[in-house]
């Protein structure tokens, strides 16, 4: 399966330009989020490098933001940057945990493979991915037992139709 940024970009903007004023758009080396403002009147979501994976989990990162949140810059959470100490990557982790849940329903939806990210190869330590990838996993359950969010959910429900993948079920979520 193929899978183009730019049919994410269009699957995104059909979902929610017109209800949440929100365009998904390529961006550089860095993603970020940007609301309106005086020079352009709708906000971004503006993902690195044409990486089909990047533009997911901005997705996602949207999909946590409620509304006050989506008006400022980066939705104003705080990143540290890859060399994280071992309490800041588990700071990190800690609030990686909803988004990445929701970009591995996102992927999944989309037929396109997911990884957790640590985010944080030059460390000074080893982030424990097994672990990191169960916590995720068990925040799937959670949301696949409670009801996928309505935004997560329309937006899975377009890219299923798109790519002809078959509805979510918890078994199809596997750790690895």
């Amino acid at each position: 399966m193929v899978h183009e940024y730019q049919d994410l970009i269009t699957i995104f903007d059909q979902t929610f330009y017109q209800s949440f004023n929100t365009r998904l758009e390529l961006g550089g080396d860095e993603p970020i989020y940007l609301p309106a403002d005086e020079r352009v009147d709708y906000h971004r979501i503006i993902f690195a490098r044409g990486y089909y994976a990047s533009a997911l989990h901005e997705i996602a990162h949207w999909c946590v933001a409620g509304p006050k949140r989506r008006l400022l810059e980066d939705f104003g959470y705080w990143y540290e940057p890859d060399g994280r100490s071992a309490q800041v990557q588990a700071e990190f982790e800690k609030v990686e945990i909803r988004p990445q849940a929701y970009e591995w329903i996102l992927a999944l939806s989309a037929g396109f493979p997911f990884n957790v990210s640590c985010d944080n190869l030059h460390g000074d330590i080893e982030p424990d991915r097994l672990g990191f990838m169960t916590k995720v996993h068990q925040e799937v359950m959670s949301i696949l037992d409670s009801g996928i969010p309505p935004r997560v959910a329309a937006l899975s429900d377009a890219l299923r139709a798109f790519y002809h993948t078959p509805a979510l079920t918890p078994e199809q979520f596997i750790i690895k």
